[in-house]
């Protein structure tokens, strides 16, 4: 018998294993949940593990909060080589040895702390007239990529043996982390690429509240597992209104109200909990996104007052 999809609201920290896809780990994890709809916040390649929130729902609606958010990965390099595909993925094209000191990474890895530059790697789904840039190179393709800003907050060394490199990075958004092994073995003059590559936090989310597939596959009570949607605006300014002020912002309509609260986004409440976010500029407050929910009833209530100023 073919299984029921069902309405589900929440998000869920995923422990992405090795050598599945992000959407093929998304399909996995929505068809456990039998839930209707789901999205992912950031893409991790095959060969990364780690954090991949998944937002069923409604939850979609509010994904800008992770998409622009910094994000924390612990990298394995192999120094001494280069590849293709500047991962374990491609194929070797130098082989040199590697003769550095703990001094020479120190330095060099001081030198990509702050804002630096990255050429976006032709093996990535960047994407140039419609389609990512790694169906260019498959068919041998080079297109020229422009120099992007990204900014390092953090850059640890964790170990260091005869040619391998452990560090942790916090990076912003664009960043290619195996761009960034290729630059520091350029650096070091002895090449490397990434050879394991774990993502341990996006924004205030950790790896160590993450479900992997085998302790979800097993647990009874998943639902239980989930976040509330609102988890992924915890910095947000909250607002809370009451049931008149929601209908007329599910209406479309804006508010005036002295709120005392900075301009710009912020959380909604009513008495029944988070509704959605809004948009206050000055004393207007704008409706930005609603939960459906909300936009349902109050148009059904609506429609009853109607009807019964019509009897």
């Amino acid at each position: 018998m073919a299984k029921t999809f069902r309405p589900l609201d929440g998000v869920l920290l995923f422990d992405k294993p090795l050598e599945l896809s992000s959407n093929t780990a998304l399909q996995k994890v929505r068809r456990l949940f039998q839930a209707e709809k789901a999205g992912h916040t950031g893409t991790l390649d095959p060969l990364a593990t780690g954090l991949l929130p998944i937002l069923f729902g409604e939850a979609t609606k509010f994904c800008y909060a992770l998409l622009d958010a910094d994000k924390t990965y612990r990298a394995l390099l192999r120094l001494g080589q280069t590849t293709s595909t500047g991962d374990a993925e491609g194929e070797i094209l130098s082989d040199q040895p590697v003769c550095v000191s703990q001094s020479d990474i120190d330095a060099v890895l001081e030198k990509f702390r702050g804002e630096i530059e990255q050429l976006p790697p032709m093996h990535s789904a960047l994407k140039h007239q419609g389609k990512p840039l790694y169906e260019y190179i498959r068919k041998g393709v080079t297109i020229e990529r422009e120099l992007r800003k990204v900014t390092i907050a953090e850059l640890t060394l964790h170990g260091f043996s005869a040619d391998t490199l452990d560090i942790s990075v916090r990076c912003s958004k664009g960043t290619y982390i195996r761009t960034l092994a290729e630059d520091i073995g350029a650096a070091l003059g002895c090449g490397a690429h990434l050879i394991g590559l774990r993502r341990t936090s996006i924004a205030h989310f950790s790896l160590e509240n993450a479900y992997s597939l085998q302790q979800l596959e097993s647990c009874v009570e998943r639902d239980a597992r989930l976040l509330p949607l609102d988890s992924l605006l915890p910095d947000m300014q909250r607002l809370q209104l009451d049931f008149v002020q929601i209908k007329r912002l599910a209406q479309g309509q804006r508010l005036g109200l002295d709120t005392g609260l900075q301009e710009g986004r912020v959380s909604l409440y009513g008495a029944c909990g988070f509704v959605g976010v809004g948009l206050l500029q000055g004393r207007r407050l704008a409706p930005e996104r609603l939960l459906s929910s909300v936009a349902k009833q109050a148009a059904t209530i609506t429609m009853k007052m109607v009807e019964q100023q019509g009897l």
